[in-house]
């Protein structure tokens, strides 16, 4: 039966961050993402009110059309590729907090959570990947950061990238699930990403609170060389946080989980905090300094320590240099943030 697009919008609108158009559409890798992310975090759910023409138009889409693109491969979309890294290291943080007391958890379980995150984003829509070949890119990559939590960036990248590689389109076939089917299949898959995390936020809030704000901290300084990078990724973080917020008014859960999320919150700003403290110490500068001392501080330095004027010590320049860029666009970015 042909698929209505006034009822996708209308299911869009009133349960599309937990996919119900996706599974009107028959796009069960599309919804069950959603159900997991909660519509992209939000972002992803808004973005398609301008794609669910075409998903109802595929939807719609005679078999043969399908049959005849199969043995093509797709063309490479920049989304799907961010969306995948986004999703591999969204699952892997999912199992740090809740699967990290494993044995072998570094060798076995995080790689295998971000490759299922990667390749549900792979298999959206008519395409897919091949799953093994992701698994193995993971796998053979988890070993080199083994222990350390930032090691879901790296793993998901090149899993993702490995998925890209080896992108086709689906096999149609020729016999649908029935919709009890399908929807017991996604209650499995939604029960089998939810169950852990929520064991250990309902019975241990204050460990996992306390291990997700150690986790964030480790990555975000990680990343802290590359500010607009880092600045995306506390934005990332914090977005359920702030979404509850809002629409709950802090009344959403009781004190105590309210009180720990709220020691998260607290750690987050610290790590801003203790950025602009390190940002003013490359610069040699003192906190009251205003735009026209950091912007002379950051040009005296750079003639300083441009690698093209350390040729004799190249490393420790090209290393010096990279922190002053950063120290800059914190501080800049910040004061003209002040200004406005």
């Amino acid at each position: 039966m042909a698929k209505s697009l006034l009822i996708t919008y209308v299911l869009w609108s009133f349960g599309g961050p937990f996919g119900l158009h996706h599974i009107y559409l028959g796009r069960d890798s599309h919804a069950l993402l959603w159900m997991v992310t909660f519509g992209g975090f939000g972002v992803g759910w808004i973005r398609e009110f301008w794609r669910l023409p075409k998903y109802v138009q595929n939807a719609n889409m005679h078999r043969s059309k399908i049959q005849r693109k199969r043995d093509l491969q797709p063309s490479m979309s920049i989304v799907r590729v961010l969306g995948q890294i986004a999703v591999g290291i969204y699952f892997g943080i999912v199992a740090l907090i809740s699967l990290s007391s494993l044995n072998s958890f570094y060798i076995m379980a995080l790689p295998l959570a971000i490759t299922l995150g990667v390749h549900l984003v792979a298999n959206i829509g008519e395409e897919t990947s091949n799953l093994k070949t992701t698994m193995m890119a993971s796998f053979i990559t988890s070993p080199v950061f083994y222990g350390r939590p930032i090691a879901t960036i790296p793993i998901s990248i090149v899993a993702s990238i490995t998925s890209m590689q080896h992108r086709h389109y689906k096999t149609p076939s020729h016999i649908e699930d029935n919709l009890s089917v399908r929807l017991y299949r996604l209650g499995l898959a939604w029960l089998a990403f939810t169950m852990p995390i929520s064991y250990c936020m309902f019975h241990n809030t204050t460990v996992t609170v306390t291990y997700i704000a150690d986790t964030i901290s480790l990555i975000l300084d990680s990343v802290r060389i590359f500010p607009m990078l880092s600045g995306l990724l506390e934005s990332a973080f914090l977005l359920p946080y702030h979404t509850w917020k809002l629409f709950t008014d802090g009344t959403g859960l009781s004190y105590g989980y309210n009180q720990e999320w709220e020691k998260l919150l607290a750690s987050i700003s610290a790590i801003k905090i203790e950025r602009k403290r390190l940002a003013y110490e490359v610069l040699g500068l003192h906190e009251e300094a205003t735009l026209e001392e950091i912007n002379k501080s950051y040009r005296d330095l750079v003639k300083l320590w441009h690698p093209d004027h350390n040729r004799h010590n190249l490393d420790e320049a090209e290393q010096q240099f990279l922190e002053i860029q950063a120290a800059y666009e914190v501080l800049a970015k910040n004061k003209q943030g002040q200004a406005r």
